[in-house]
């Protein structure tokens, strides 16, 4: 059996509060009653109260319904980032120097985060032990100062050893493109003259010593020894010869070229030998600020070690900072190469950045669906680190324009941006 719906208890006291103006049965009616003017009074005073609230400055408004005030909420908010806004961007005046503001329609915004254009591992190319350390996380250092220096015992050691062994090789090299000196050659021809002169003799003694033995004078040994003695004497004399021919006509063209070949190995060798040495200083690669240390004083650092150092630390040049992100695929379109963008970090929000696009990614990320774009900032140079920091959180707002990037660098921020 189906219930009766209890009233509204707003119905049930209008009821009860018109029930008491009615006038009791029989009870004659009066003409010119006070209380049914007093309603209309109250009645149209409301009303006009009502209309008149959205008018008068000072007076509250009558409550809206909560679907009205959502509407206007939604009507007022500022669009997605994903959506293209047709109001265009009032444009600010820019110092003398810095690039145009900024007077297109805002196409997209993305968030990234910031990196350095070009970040550096500091690595010696030699292993030792650091002996010297002149910088700290932090610190802006120029190109070519001394970071660290090495222990170079051992390679200044190796270094002066190949020193030597160029200097040998040099002096064979001139030995044999000189030739033998003209002493020399004056030696080696008197001793091929006394060589004669001792073999005349024995050929002498020996032409002798064969009469004698016909004539049965001497004996068959004494006529061997003075034939031996003249054989050696002769085959002296025709060694001194062609010595005394080899010095005067100098060595033989493939011991010169020996002997220069010589010559560039040792050249090689100390070239190697000096690039060792000279790598035990280590020097800043470009002008940047340090990001991280990573070596200590006393630490042994192996380029190739896995239980030790590897670097000495990372920097990289903060004048020259890039915002990183991820455009999806549906929203590359509004995107392209030297498209102008303004960058605002998350860490101060009040303070924006002149951009542009000066990379789109040749391959998109399949796992995110996105394609990579780097965003190249204008950074003021009293500003480099002190703001921006690598890793930080960036929203980038992308125009629809492009610029110039030969006119695009480092100038002022944005005179919309005010920080401490």
């Amino acid at each position: 059996m189906a219930t009766a719906a209890r009233p509204d208890p707003a119905t049930e006291r209008l009821t009860s509060r018109v029930q008491s103006l009615r006038l009791p049965a029989g009870q004659p009616v009066r003409r010119g009653g006070v209380v049914p003017w007093i309603l209309v009074v109250l009645f149209a005073t409301t009303a006009a109260y009502s209309g008149l609230g959205g008018v008068i400055p000072g007076l509250p408004r009558p409550l809206a319904a909560p679907e009205a005030s959502e509407a206007e909420a939604t009507d007022g908010a500022t669009p997605n980032s994903d959506d293209e806004t047709s109001a265009p961007v009032a444009a600010a005046p820019s110092s003398p120097g810095a690039v145009p503001a900024a007077t297109g329609k805002i196409v997209l915004e993305s968030k990234g985060y910031i990196i350095p254009e070009q970040q550096i591992l500091v690595s010696p190319q030699v292993s030792g032990r650091v002996l010297e350390l002149n910088f700290e996380a932090g610190q802006r250092v120029p190109q070519g100062m001394v970071l660290a220096v090495l222990d170079s015992t051992e390679y200044r050691a190796e270094y002066e050893r190949i020193v030597a062994q160029v200097e040998a090789a040099r002096q064979r090299l001139r030995e044999s493109e000189q030739g033998n000196r003209p002493d020399e050659i004056r030696q080696s021809k008197a001793e091929l003259e006394e060589a004669k002169t001792q073999l005349e003799q024995a050929r002498s003694a020996y032409e002798r010593k064969k009469d004698l033995f016909e004539k049965r004078i001497v004996t068959p040994q004494d006529l061997e020894d003075a034939e031996s003695q003249y054989k050696s004497l002769l085959a002296r004399v025709e060694k001194l010869s062609a010595m005394a021919q080899l010095m005067i006509d100098g060595p033989r063209e493939e011991r010169k070229r020996i002997a220069a070949a010589d010559l560039k190995a040792a050249e090689a060798e100390l070239t190697r030998a000096k690039w060792r040495l000279d790598n035990t200083i280590i020097t800043a690669p470009i002008s940047g600020t340090i990001l991280k240390k990573n070596a200590e004083l006393g630490n042994l650092v192996n380029p190739v070690a896995f239980n030790g150092s590897y670097s000495l630390c990372d920097m990289a040049d903060l004048s020259k900072l890039e915002v990183e992100l991820d455009i999806q695929e549906r929203d590359i379109a509004k995107v392209q190469q030297n498209q102008r963008c303004r960058v605002r970090a998350e860490a101060f929000p009040e303070r924006t950045y002149d951009g542009y696009v000066s990379r789109l990614m040749p391959i998109a990320n399949r796992a995110k669906g996105a394609v990579p774009v780097r965003v190249r900032l204008s950074v003021p140079a009293d500003e480099e680190g002190r703001y921006l920091k690598p890793e930080m959180g960036a929203t980038v707002t992308f125009f629809d324009e492009t610029i110039d990037p030969a006119q695009f660098g480092p100038a002022s921020p944005s005179p919309q941006s005010t920080g401490p």
